[in-house]
């Protein structure tokens, strides 16, 4: 095991803490020394305004537009915290088309094409590649995502930022075109809104819930390449990590939205009382 520093960037909404990366735009040097090219990124979001009204492209669509070598970006979010009432947006209402969605954001009316939803500590939100989003203000989430920093912002409250409205209108996926993600085997809807079950999948990561009492412990694949714990709230919580070589490592008093990567084999154990979630790449 070992606990990764996070890297912070401030931003006009907000900040956002880089906790797992590997990519060219904040690498963690304790993460590099692992893993040269990790396929997710982790971060922390806090939101003190509502962020821009963006669109990611999928794999596919990114090497079009960006080039060779290019990720896509599909994404999840579990909030940590928010204000009561604090809403986000998830997806477009239905039977948009793209013509529709370039006039709006011309004419400043996108707004009215949009799901706002209200949000509580614990939701979950799936964000496919190609799903019109937003984080409003007063929310704290942790964010699980492709290991990609391309951002297409189509419309961002009167702020004077670059948009992205070509590159970010091909990359929209309309609702009969998400289809092909996946949760346990069964079609996933278009933007879950729920309390994160124990186990979620897609076709990028999968993410376990652990809420325990006491300990929890778990031997991790010795053929899936490293894995992240994030610790959503401790008490009283301390970790073992004992490698494949029998080596171990032993962390006191472990705090709430730490993270830490986990070697292939390295048996993990867990005392005291806390909520976790497992991370895996796919």
């Amino acid at each position: 095991m070992k606990l990764l520093t996070p890297i912070r960037s401030e931003k006009v909404w907000g900040y956002e803490d880089w906790i797992a990366s590997t990519h060219k735009d904040g690498p963690q040097k304790d993460f590099i020394e692992l893993v040269k090219d990790y396929p997710l990124l982790v971060k922390i979001i806090q939101a003190d305004d509502t962020l821009s009204v963006q669109v990611h492209p999928d794999d596919k669509t990114a090497v079009e537009l960006e080039g060779e070598g290019s990720r896509g970006k599909t994404e999840c979010w579990y909030i940590l915290d928010c204000k009561k009432g604090a809403k986000l947006i998830a997806g477009l209402k239905d039977g948009c088309t793209k013509e529709q969605i370039s006039d709006a954001i011309k004419n400043g009316t996108i707004s009215e094409l949009m799901n706002s939803v209200e949000v509580k500590k614990g939701d979950f939100i799936f964000i496919p590649a190609g799903t019109v989003h937003a984080i409003g203000g007063g929310i704290r989430l942790m964010e699980v995502q492709q290991s990609c920093n391309i951002t297409y912002r189509l419309y961002d409250w009167g702020r004077p930022r670059e948009l992205h409205i070509e590159k970010g209108v091909k990359s929209i996926k309309l609702e009969a075109d998400t289809k092909d993600c996946f949760s346990d085997g069964k079609p996933f809807s278009f933007s879950p809104i729920a309390p994160l079950a124990q186990n979620f999948e897609c076709p990028y990561f999968s993410l376990v819930q652990k809420d325990f009492s006491g300990g929890y412990s778990f031997l991790a694949s010795k053929n899936e390449g490293y894995e992240l714990l994030f610790v959503v709230n401790a008490e009283k919580l301390k970790a073992t990590g004992t490698a494949s070589d029998g080596q171990k490592v032993l962390f006191e008093s472990l705090k709430a939205e730490q993270i830490f990567a986990v070697s292939p084999g390295e048996k993990v154990t867990l005392e005291g009382k806390a909520k976790i979630i497992r991370i895996k790449a796919k």
